[in-house]
């Protein structure tokens, strides 16, 4: 297998293109839900419906763009111009979506429609492009994975970014209460931020493979996916993960206001306290896959934040602080152990179809992982909203018992059931470092040998060549 080092530099780029998508990605799982509710004025039951209709789009959106990646190539690269064309329409779309006009109830609806779709549009654009990047930076998994550990840590730092200025900025005095204004300009400078990581992302990151790339029908290329058993996983598990993952981000800022009773800098500090405990699960997954299986620890990570999701939701009472803060610091730990071994296992599970089929569909592949994440986030997203009228939730209120014990139940067991099932649904992923090692071999015999490739395949794990385990 040919070795493909990165420069250091070369991984903080990758990373910043990260960073750039998780200005969106953090503010959709952390803060849109009590923006759109407590700062825009929608109802939580049509907040719901929009999260839910506006997905119906990636359907569409998302294997279109992964055909577009995989048909066209320009002088630099297949992946990299998105970066530097629409970088600034993406933060255009980011920084609207955050502006709350002064009009009637049913008119600000249809620009919460208007400004959503757009932004999930642009977020279409530019993220299939780039969580398609990694396949052609390298072919080494070693450096796969470091890659997304510096991406992973990155896009932390983007959503510490966010949970930190956003409700800071937006509570501060200088807005005397106009906090619809202090959300644009926080949301701008987020959005402004995006721009230059993506054409810093652009400028420092090489494309050195080019895969060969069969030009074939839709209706082919998606009975070809629906052959990779193991995409078909990562399909569930994303779904799945971003569920749970959305869930509790989304109700923070509402369990740290009611349920903790915390001002503006507490709700900001408890979503910070999440997202430095993803930060330095990024580091800790690095350190450990190097000593430790990686699928092991995704699947045994996802399980324990299940049970310490119940374990919060038993111990923490309304108001209490202390335990909360530690709490959700080890849930928030765990639970992203995990997320540099996935978005490194899409890459490698485009190669297995390869191996399995003879035949390389990966622009579908990633546009279908980038459609269940979205899928994910619009059904959570409608969830809350449900959840949220269901627990008889009134924003800017003192809220019942029952509401909080809502909320706290958003926070902690409901997500948790979702990782939980998440590390279950693991025990059918199997592409390990060694399985995908000899994986590589057969796939570059099968190029340059085509006549050994027999024999390679005899001694071949099963699982490499698509045999049931």
């Amino acid at each position: 297998m040919t070795s493909q080092k990165l420069t250091h530099l070369e991984k903080v780029g990758f990373g910043a293109g990260d960073m750039a998508v998780n200005v969106v990605i953090s503010s959709m799982m952390l803060i849109i839900t009590f923006f759109y509710t407590d700062v825009f004025g929608l109802k939580p039951t049509d907040m719901a419906l929009m999260f839910l209709l506006v997905r119906l789009l990636d359907a569409v959106s998302d294997p279109l763009m992964g055909m577009v990646t995989d048909r066209y190539t320009s002088r630099w690269g297949r992946y990299r111009p998105y970066f530097l064309f629409l970088a600034l329409p993406f933060g255009i779309s980011v920084f609207l979506t955050f502006s709350t006009p002064d009009v009637d109830y049913n008119a600000k609806l249809v620009w919460a429609y208007s400004t959503y779709i757009f932004v999930t549009l642009m977020f279409t654009a530019v993220t299939i492009p780039y969580i398609s990047l990694i396949g052609v930076m390298t072919a080494d998994p070693k450096e796969k994975l470091s890659a997304n550990g510096y991406r992973l840590f990155f896009a932390k730092v983007a959503a510490f970014l966010v949970t930190i200025i956003v409700p800071k900025l937006a509570g501060a005095d200088y807005w005397e209460g106009d906090r619809a204004a202090g959300y644009q300009t926080a949301m701008g400078l987020m959005a402004g931020l995006a721009v230059v990581m993506f054409l810093f992302c652009f400028f420092t990151t090489k494309e050195r493979l080019e895969h060969q790339v069969d030009e074939k029908p839709l209706k082919e290329q998606f009975a070809l996916l629906m052959k990779n058993d193991q995409w078909l996983v990562l399909c569930g598990v994303c779904v799945l993960g971003t569920i749970g993952y959305v869930i509790r981000g989304s109700v923070a800022m509402y369990y740290a206001k009611y349920y903790l009773g915390g001002d503006a800098d507490i709700q900001a500090n408890f979503m910070a306290t999440g997202v430095s405990a993803a930060i330095l699960a990024m580091v800790a997954s690095t350190w450990i896959t190097k000593r430790y299986c990686k699928v092991k620890l995704f699947r045994f990570s996802q399980m324990a934040t299940g049970i310490l999701s119940v374990i919060m939701f038993l111990t923490v009472d309304p108001g209490d602080m202390m335990l909360a803060f530690i709490l959700y610091f080890l849930v928030s730990f765990v639970v992203d152990l995990h997320a540099p071994i996935f978005w490194s296992a899409i890459a490698e599970a485009v190669d297995y179809g390869q191996s399995k089929t003879g035949k390389r569909v990966a622009g579908l592949s990633f546009g279908g992982i980038s459609f269940c994440q979205k899928a994910g986030m619009g059904f959570a997203g409608a969830v809350v909203g449900w959840l949220l009228a269901f627990f008889n939730y009134e924003p800017e209120q003192v809220q019942s018992d029952y509401t909080l014990t809502g909320l706290a139940l958003m926070l902690t067991i409901i997500p948790g059931l979702f990782h939980y099932l998440v590390g279950m649904l693991m025990k059918r992923y199997r592409i390990t470092d060694d399985e995908y090692k000899h994986l590589v071999t057969t796939l570059d015999a099968a190029q340059e040998h085509p006549e050994i490739v027999n024999e390679i395949e005899k001694n071949t794990p099963p699982m490499a060549r698509g045999a049931k385990s």
